[in-house]
């Protein structure tokens, strides 16, 4: 079977090219990049990529039999077009499966919602197209929390809109796992998995943090506004609202419920015990 992979050069498309190589060795698998010459060094052959070429991925898909589409990142109304010129080229081209990687959020409310609303129509034109599917819609990565970590120092806190609501984390590592699961069986087609680790508050990130890096961090909610013009001022007018719209949601509960992790895998998504204290032992060997 050959699997292509779109956006390989970013980190989760790469992270599961790398995972369905080292699992998979009898596939063939293919990169898609925007930039080619930007794409990591996989060992695997690298064809142009732009969601905004319908000829060129029509082209780059020749002989490909499943398809991962990993969402992109421009503007909502952009993404629908760009996301349905890769559907559309993977008809053309033959292509037999499509796998997604769709969000967690909230609909309707927040910031962040235009943004799961295009994920949604891409969800919904991915099972109209006609081919086999699988979809996933993926927790929030822990991974900038981890990388924000010197800016948190400075400030001494961790101070957002979530107040007591639980957010289902993952890892890019973790979706690599299950993405791999979900192109190479089809005993998951036509489903859509949640796929994230066990939910936890930002009192208890906060504490993980402190347990990995030595800090003494307090948690200090904020209002929804006063985080959105708190992003804003650092990240922007585009980035800074929808920062604040994914802790809103996460303040309204939307990613605190049960995950299909497990169901895909075969085995629970790792633990934030073990994902700290590996954390902890990486900073003290450095």
């Amino acid at each position: 079977m050959t699997i292509a992979i779109t956006a390989v050069s970013g980190q989760l498309g790469s992270e599961i090219a790398r995972t369905l190589i080292a699992t998979h060795p009898g596939e063939t698998v293919i990169g898609l990049a925007r930039t080619p010459a930007k794409a990591p060094d996989l060992g695997i052959e690298i064809r142009p990529g732009d969601y905004d070429q319908l000829a060129q991925l029509r082209q780059s898909l020749q002989g490909v039999d499943t398809l991962l589409l990993v969402s992109g990142m421009d503007a909502p109304e952009v993404r629908i077009k760009q996301h349905r010129n890769v559907i559309n080229a993977a008809k053309t081209a033959g292509v037999r499966k499509i796998v997604y990687t769709s969000i967690q959020g909230v609909e309707e409310g927040t910031a962040f919602s235009t943004v799961v609303q295009s994920n949604r129509q891409t969800e919904a034109d991915v099972q109209a197209s006609g081919l086999k599917y699988a979809i996933g819609r993926n927790g929030i990565y822990i991974e900038p929390d981890v990388e924000y970590i010197d800016s948190y120092k400075a400030r001494g806190e961790i101070a957002n809109s979530a107040g007591t609501g639980k957010c289902g984390y993952t890892t890019r590592a973790e979706l690599a796992t299950a993405y791999t699961s979900l192109l190479t069986s089809d005993k998951f087609n036509s489903q859509t998995f949640k796929l994230y680790g066990v939910a936890m508050s930002q009192t208890q990130l906060t504490d993980y943090l402190n347990s990995a890096f030595g800090t003494s961090l307090k948690y200090r909610e904020m209002t929804p506004d006063a985080f959105i013009a708190d992003r804003k001022a650092e990240l922007g007018d585009f980035i800074g609202p929808i920062i604040g719209g994914i802790y809103e949601g996460i303040r309204q509960g939307i990613y605190d419920g049960p995950s299909d992790f497990e169901t895909v895998v075969g085995r629970a998504h790792q633990s934030w015990d073990e994902y700290f204290e590996n954390l902890a032992t990486s900073a003290t060997d450095t």
